[in-house]
């Protein structure tokens, strides 16, 4: 499980989960986090790989007098690298190949002198200033797989108006990987604790061993509201035939989304955990993905309805028919295994259910209506599944540790409303939720213990009062009477 400190420390205060999950410093903390929590398998300090990557304005563009498909630009650093040639403007030249450079974009610089940060961990690449086709770069404009961002390098990383990148600030700086630390916690440590899958089970835990409070979320709650329908509806039809298999399973049109590339914060915090950004649209699921530990899946809402038989979108759970097969997102097809779980329409298969969608309804740059889906499958079933078919996703991870269903409507609507703000999408039809623990009381019956059977198993003398405080720290409630504690 790897995480960023500095993303949980940005989690944590978001949320007001806590004010600092870092008081007494990261040696402190990694050192709790090996003796209480589980293994660390590695830390990596972030700082070096990014320490000359300056964000630029782009003042003009011109075309190469020598090649046809490069760009002569002049870019604006505020002065932050007064040691490379300028022009009287003090404006600074780099040649550039990309076909969406333009005048008044922001970009990243890399100035000479620079390690390309996608090759900082493998064959580090030092830039010089150097002529290309007899004019003088110095140094280079960076895409997103440069910057180790991602596999996109079909053109410059375009750093968008967020409000945080300014011209001539250091990129590392502006987007929190200057002093950020990344730790890969050992996963054996969280076989049993589905909730650890996700940053904040992990915050919780991190505060618990230092003694801090922990608060989830307001969002994070079972009965969380979700967005009302907006715009005219997109009709959608649930079927689901394996309902022992999924316990839950929940759907959600959206209509007029806007796909494109995520800002840059978000491709900062998924590179951070080594996750790939696609788009706007997958990597805001990823990204609540790693948050909770619930896996989330887009659908092209046009695309599922073009493989249904009727006027709407029809998206059923089922066993796989005769001979049907799948192509998926990873470009693999399969022939899957009679009682796997799969997503389908009335017509053909479009995703395992719990592993991968497939590539005939996914999300790309021409997605106008999605379907959003957040389940929960049986986690064995998943697992046999992966392995009959080598498909080890993220998905995957979490599904075989059994997440619960209760989190599925929190997620969603924490999502949708993402979704709403920052891609410009409208709730095109009510939330579609097909619970089979609907109408059954949730009851949290309370653990009876005593002290001395804690103390006995864990050499440790605690008095009830002590046990009390360190599970309060982490959401328990606990009532004390004599020796005994009931926990809930």
């Amino acid at each position: 499980m790897k995480i960023s400190l500095n993303s949980m420390q940005g989690l944590c205060q978001r949320y007001g989960c806590l004010d600092n999950l870092v008081p007494e410093g990261v040696d402190n903390l990694v050192t709790k986090i090996g003796a209480q929590l589980g293994e660390i398998e590695d830390i990596t300090y972030v700082k070096n790989q990014y320490d000359k990557a300056v964000i630029v304005h782009v003042v003009s563009v011109e075309k190469h007098p020598n090649a046809d498909k490069l760009h002569v630009c002049m870019v604006d650093d505020g002065g932050r690298t007064p040691e490379v040639s300028r022009s009287q403007d003090k404006t600074v030249q780099v040649v550039c190949g990309a076909p969406n450079v333009r005048a008044g974009m922001l970009a990243v610089w890399l100035p000479p002198g620079a390690t390309v940060p996608d090759s900082y961990s493998k064959d580090p690449f030092v830039l010089e200033a150097r002529e290309l086709r007899g004019v003088i770069s110095n140094g280079m404009l960076a895409s997103p797989k440069e910057l180790a961002l991602g596999d996109k390098h079909d053109g410059i990383l375009e750093v968008n108006d967020d409000g945080i990148a300014k011209p001539g600030m250091m990129f590392g700086d502006a987007y929190e990987l200057t002093d950020d630390v990344q730790i890969d916690i050992e996963n054996k440590m969280f076989t049993h604790r589905p909730d650890c899958f996700g940053f904040l089970g992990v915050a919780r835990e991190m505060a618990g061993i230092q003694g801090l409070t922990f608060k989830s979320p307001d969002w994070y709650t079972p009965d969380a509201a979700i967005a009302e329908p907006e715009t005219d509806t997109l009709a959608l039809e649930l079927r689901n035939e394996l309902p022992s298999l999924v316990q839950r399973f929940m759907l959600l049109p959206m209509r007029d989304v806007q796909v494109g590339a995520s800002p840059v914060w978000l491709q900062v915090e998924l590179a951070k955990v080594g996750v790939k950004s696609i788009n706007n649209i997958v990597d805001y699921t990823n990204f609540f993905m790693l948050e909770t530990g619930q896996p989330l899946h887009a659908y092209d809402y046009d695309k599922v309805k073009a493989l249904s038989g009727g006027d709407g979108a029809v998206i059923e759970v089922r066993n796989p028919r005769d001979n049907e097969r799948i192509k998926l997102l990873n470009g693999k097809e399969i022939d899957p295994r009679q009682e796997a779980i799969m997503i389908a329409t009335d017509k053909a298969l479009i995703g395992v259910g719990g592993v991968m969608g497939g590539s005939e309804t996914e999300v790309d740059e021409n997605t106008k209506n999605i379907i959003l889906e957040v389940g929960t499958f049986d986690m064995y079933s998943v697992r046999r599944t992966s392995m009959e078919h080598g498909l080890f996703t993220d998905a995957v991870t979490r599904f075989n540790k059994g997440q619960s269903p209760l989190q599925n409507r929190a997620v969603l609507a924490k999502v949708v409303d993402e979704i709403r703000k920052f891609a410009g999408g409208k709730v095109a039809g009510p939330v579609i939720d097909d619970n089979q623990a609907e109408g059954r009381q949730w009851v949290h019956p309370p653990v009876p213990v005593t002290a001395d059977f804690i103390n006995a198993r864990l050499g440790f003398s605690l008095s009830p009062e002590d046990i009390k405080v360190i599970l309060e720290h982490v959401e328990f409630q606990v009532a004390i009477e004599g020796n005994k504690l009931s926990v809930t």
